[in-house]
Protein backbone atom coordinates (compact mmCIF):
# COMPACT_ATOMS: atom_id res chain seq x y z
CA UNK A 1 0.00 0.00 0.00
CA UNK A 2 1.32 3.45 -0.89
CA UNK A 3 1.87 6.16 1.68
CA UNK A 4 -0.85 8.22 0.00
CA UNK A 5 -3.35 5.39 0.28
CA UNK A 6 -2.37 4.71 3.89
CA UNK A 7 -2.94 8.36 4.77
CA UNK A 8 -6.29 8.38 2.97
CA UNK A 9 -7.39 5.21 4.77
CA UNK A 10 -6.33 6.58 8.15
CA UNK A 11 -8.07 9.93 7.49
CA UNK A 12 -11.27 8.14 6.47
CA UNK A 13 -11.10 6.02 9.65
CA UNK A 14 -10.50 9.13 11.78
CA UNK A 15 -13.51 10.76 10.11
CA UNK A 16 -15.72 8.04 11.54
CA UNK A 17 -14.76 9.17 15.07
CA UNK A 18 -15.80 12.79 14.48
CA UNK A 19 -18.23 14.44 16.85
CA UNK A 20 -20.35 16.60 14.56
CA UNK A 21 -23.92 16.63 15.90
CA UNK A 22 -24.61 20.19 14.69
CA UNK A 23 -23.14 20.50 11.21
CA UNK A 24 -23.21 16.76 10.44
CA UNK A 25 -19.99 17.52 8.49
CA UNK A 26 -17.53 14.90 9.70
CA UNK A 27 -13.84 15.44 8.98
CA UNK A 28 -10.85 13.19 9.57
CA UNK A 29 -7.15 13.90 9.16
CA UNK A 30 -4.00 11.81 9.08
CA UNK A 31 -0.76 13.74 9.53
CA UNK A 32 2.51 12.13 8.44
CA UNK A 33 5.57 13.20 10.41
CA UNK A 34 9.02 13.55 8.88
CA UNK A 35 10.05 10.35 10.66
CA UNK A 36 7.12 8.33 9.28
CA UNK A 37 4.71 8.35 12.22
CA UNK A 38 1.02 9.14 11.60
CA UNK A 39 -1.16 11.22 13.91
CA UNK A 40 -4.92 11.17 13.37
CA UNK A 41 -7.49 13.77 14.24
CA UNK A 42 -11.21 14.35 13.84
CA UNK A 43 -13.38 17.41 14.19
CA UNK A 44 -15.05 17.95 17.57
CA UNK A 45 -18.03 20.30 17.65
CA UNK A 46 -19.49 22.10 20.63
CA UNK A 47 -22.87 23.75 21.29
CA UNK A 48 -20.87 26.97 21.73
CA UNK A 49 -19.76 26.97 18.09
CA UNK A 50 -16.62 29.02 18.64
CA UNK A 51 -15.18 26.17 20.70
CA UNK A 52 -15.21 23.66 17.85
CA UNK A 53 -11.93 22.07 16.76
CA UNK A 54 -11.04 20.94 13.25
CA UNK A 55 -9.58 17.54 12.43
CA UNK A 56 -6.38 18.96 10.95
CA UNK A 57 -5.59 21.05 14.02
CA UNK A 58 -6.44 18.13 16.30
CA UNK A 59 -3.83 16.00 14.50
CA UNK A 60 -1.22 18.78 14.62
CA UNK A 61 -1.80 19.48 18.31
CA UNK A 62 -1.56 15.78 19.16
CA UNK A 63 1.77 15.55 17.34
CA UNK A 64 3.16 18.76 18.82
CA UNK A 65 2.13 17.67 22.32
CA UNK A 66 4.28 14.57 21.72
CA UNK A 67 7.24 16.80 20.77
CA UNK A 68 6.96 16.40 16.99
CA UNK A 69 7.56 19.52 14.89
CA UNK A 70 8.35 18.27 11.37
CA UNK A 71 5.63 17.08 9.01
CA UNK A 72 5.69 15.67 5.48
CA UNK A 73 2.05 15.27 4.45
CA UNK A 74 -1.54 15.35 5.62
CA UNK A 75 -4.66 13.68 4.28
CA UNK A 76 -8.01 15.31 4.98
CA UNK A 77 -11.23 13.34 4.52
CA UNK A 78 -14.71 14.86 4.22
CA UNK A 79 -17.96 13.73 2.66
CA UNK A 80 -17.42 15.85 -0.45
CA UNK A 81 -13.67 16.48 -0.62
CA UNK A 82 -13.78 19.88 1.05
CA UNK A 83 -10.50 21.73 1.48
CA UNK A 84 -8.96 22.66 4.88
CA UNK A 85 -10.22 25.91 6.39
CA UNK A 86 -8.04 28.99 6.71
CA UNK A 87 -7.29 28.42 10.39
CA UNK A 88 -6.04 24.91 9.68
CA UNK A 89 -3.96 26.13 6.77
CA UNK A 90 -2.29 28.71 9.02
CA UNK A 91 -1.59 26.20 11.82
CA UNK A 92 -0.10 23.75 9.32
CA UNK A 93 1.97 26.59 7.84
CA UNK A 94 3.58 27.21 11.22
CA UNK A 95 5.37 23.87 10.95
CA UNK A 96 5.46 22.86 7.28
CA UNK A 97 5.09 25.57 4.60
CA UNK A 98 5.67 23.05 1.80
CA UNK A 99 3.47 20.29 3.23
CA UNK A 100 1.83 17.85 0.81
CA UNK A 101 -1.96 18.01 1.25
CA UNK A 102 -4.16 15.14 0.11
CA UNK A 103 -7.88 15.96 0.01
CA UNK A 104 -10.29 13.04 -0.25
CA UNK A 105 -14.02 12.50 -0.28
CA UNK A 106 -15.88 9.73 1.53
CA UNK A 107 -15.51 7.38 -1.47
CA UNK A 108 -11.72 7.76 -1.49
CA UNK A 109 -11.51 9.96 -4.60
CA UNK A 110 -8.66 12.35 -3.95
CA UNK A 111 -6.54 15.19 -5.23
CA UNK A 112 -3.06 16.18 -4.12
CA UNK A 113 -1.81 19.71 -3.66
CA UNK A 114 0.59 21.60 -1.42
CA UNK A 115 0.06 23.93 1.49
CA UNK A 116 1.90 26.69 -0.37
CA UNK A 117 -0.69 26.40 -3.16
CA UNK A 118 -3.55 26.51 -0.66
CA UNK A 119 -2.03 29.42 1.30
CA UNK A 120 0.04 31.56 -1.07
CA UNK A 121 2.08 34.49 0.23
CA UNK A 122 1.60 33.20 3.76
CA UNK A 123 2.72 34.67 7.07
CA UNK A 124 5.10 32.61 9.17
CA UNK A 125 7.59 32.71 12.01
CA UNK A 126 10.28 34.15 9.77
CA UNK A 127 8.31 37.42 9.53
CA UNK A 128 8.64 38.02 13.26
CA UNK A 129 11.70 40.03 14.23
CA UNK A 130 12.28 38.00 17.41
CA UNK A 131 11.95 34.54 15.83
CA UNK A 132 14.88 32.17 15.79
Amino acid sequence: MTTTQTLIDRALAAREKAYAPYSKYKVGAALLTADGEIYEGCNVENAAYGLCMCAERTAVFKAVSDGVREFAAIAVATENGGSPCGSCRQVLREFAPDLTVIITDAAGNFRETTLSQLLPDSFGPEQLSNSE
